[in-house]
């Protein structure tokens, strides 16, 4: 029998809980970024945002926010094709917990177009979760304590010490604003590194309808 999955059952789901925190402490190995339960649930309210501010139906708010929470699961196996790998993770973790095929389709579909490498709005949950996830730069998600250590990764998340995802449903604008320390990393840097996801979040605002603005230290780039 089909079930309403909601986020709580998802986050509760035991699986879930180690393949994050495990994908986690492997990418900390590789020297990423975090990727931990900060990042998860924060995409997965972002994602939901999006979808709400723009008028969505609750239901969709809700798979957007599956979605976002779900979406880094395959960097249990790994980094590489994660987004594929965590679509199939989520297949089987959703059909656990009941919920119907057409809605598991469309998380699956959002989660395997997330990466920059190859993904693509697909639909209304694929571009929401685009749009939250790549929006999720800051400095608490540098590992790294030594400065000295740091590559271009590290300097540009240390930069941003202040990020948010401004949806205005009225004009139909999606802003992402940061306030970045020069003196840590150039504007320029953050461009280097992160050119393929602000095209990425375009394509999404638009797919949704509205448009997308890059905001730093109040000066509009984008």
């Amino acid at each position: 029998m089909e079930k309403t999955v909601m986020l709580t059952d998802v986050q509760a789901h035991p699986m879930v809980k180690t393949f994050i925190e495990y994908g986690n402490q492997h990418l900390g190995a590789m020297g990423y970024t975090e990727h931990s339960f900060r990042h998860a649930t924060l995409t997965a309210n972002i994602a939901s945002n999006i979808l709400n501010r723009l008028g969505h139906s609750e239901r969709d708010s809700q798979l957007a926010s599956i979605a976002g929470y779900l979406h880094d699961i395959g960097n249990v196996v790994s980094r590489y094709n994660h987004g594929q790998t965590g679509a199939w993770l989520a297949k089987e973790v959703l059909r656990e917990l009941g919920m119907g095929w057409e809605e598991i389709a469309l998380v699956m579909s959002a989660i395997g177009n997330h990466e920059e490498e190859y993904g693509e709005s697909v639909n209304n949950i694929a571009a929401a979760l685009i749009l939250a996830d790549k929006s999720d730069v800051h400095h608490s998600r540098v590992r790294h304590k030594d400065i000295a250590l740091f590559d271009i990764h590290d300097r540009v998340n240390s930069a941003v010490q202040h990020s948010f995802l401004r949806v205005n449903e009225e004009e139909k604008t999606i802003t992402l604003e940061l306030t970045i320390d020069t003196a840590m990393s150039g504007v320029m840097e953050y461009f280097e590194i992160f050119l393929t996801r602000m095209i990425m979040c375009r394509r999404a605002a638009d797919f949704l309808g509205t448009r997308f603005s890059l905001v730093v230290n109040d000066s509009k780039l984008l």
